[in-house]
C-alpha cells in the first residue's frame, strides 16, 4: 500500500514528534566521532543498506574524515515475519568484502533478524570484522540476537518515521522522526488489510 500525497501530508500533521531535527543532527555528529575514534586508521569498506540508511549515510559520511570506500546493499525480508522469515539479496555489495573491515549502516534496529543476516553472511564472505551503526534502536522489551555497535536514539516501541524510515513508502526525506499515534497505526493496518484484499489475484500457476 501506498499513500496518496493528502494522506501522507494528513498522517503527519497528527503524529507526533519524537525526536526533533536537532537532536538527529547531534546524534549523528556523536557516532561520527565515535566511529572516527575506532577505525580512522582501518580503511574500513562502508556498506549503506538500501533504503533507509540514505538520509543516515548522507549526514554521516562527509563526518568521516578519514579514508574509506563506500558501496551498498538491498536486502529485504520475507516469510514469517514472527519468526524472521527468510532474507533475499536484491543486491549484493559490488565491492569485495574478503579481507575487509567492514561497517553496515542501516537506520533503525527493530527484531535485529536483518542485521544479524547480514552480518552472518559477510562474515561468511570473509570480512575480517564486522561493525554495525544504526541511527535509532526502538525498544521493543525483547531479546536481540544482535547488538549495533554504534546506536544513535533510542525510540519507543512505536511505529515510527522519518530521516530514512517510512510510512506506507511516504515521508523517509523528514529532517525529524515522528511516530503514529495509536489510532493511526491501528487505521493503516486496516486500510493495508483493504488494499490486499482489493489487488487482483493471478490465476494459479500464472
Amino acid at each position: 500500500m501506498r499513500l496518496n500525497p493528502d494522506k501522507a501530508r494528513q498522517l503527519l500533521e497528527t503524529a507526533e514528534q519524537v525526536c526533533s531535527a536537532v537532536v538527529v543532527s547531534a546524534a549523528v555528529s556523536r557516532l561520527a566521532r565515535e566511529i572516527t575514534a575506532r577505525l580512522q586508521d582501518r580503511n574500513p569498506l562502508v556498506l549503506g543498506v538500501m533504503r533507509g540508511s540514505v538520509m543516515f549515510a548522507g549526514q554521516l559520511l562527509p563526518q568521516l574524515e578519514f579514508p574509506l570506500e563506500f558501496d551498498y546493499l538491498d536486502v529485504t525480508r520475507y516469510g514469517d515475519a514472527t519468526s524472521g522469515g527468510g532474507l533475499s539479496w536484491k543486491v549484493s555489495p559490488g565491492t569485495a568484502v574478503c579481507g575487509r573491515v567492514v561497517l553496515v549502516l542501516d537506520d533503525i534496529l527493530d527484531e535485529g533478524l536483518t542485521l544479524k543476516a547480514i552480518r552472518d553472511k559477510l562474515l561468511a564472505a570473509g570480512a575480517l570484522e564486522f561493525h554495525s551503526a544504526v541511527f535509532a534502536e526502538k525498544e521493543t522489551g525483547r531479546v536481540k540476537p544482535i547488538s549495533a555497535d554504534y546506536v544513535g536514539v533510542r525510540l519507543p516501541n512505536r511505529y515510527v518515521f522519518g530521516f530514512g524510515m517510512d510510512v506506507a513508502g511516504a515521508w523517509r526525506n523528514l529532517p525529524a522522526i515522528y511516530a503514529l499515534k495509536d489510532g493511526q497505526e491501528c487505521q493503516l493496518k486496516g486500510e493495508q488489510v483493504k488494499s490486499e484484499r482489493a489487488s487482483p489475484q493471478l490465476p494459479a500457476g500464472s
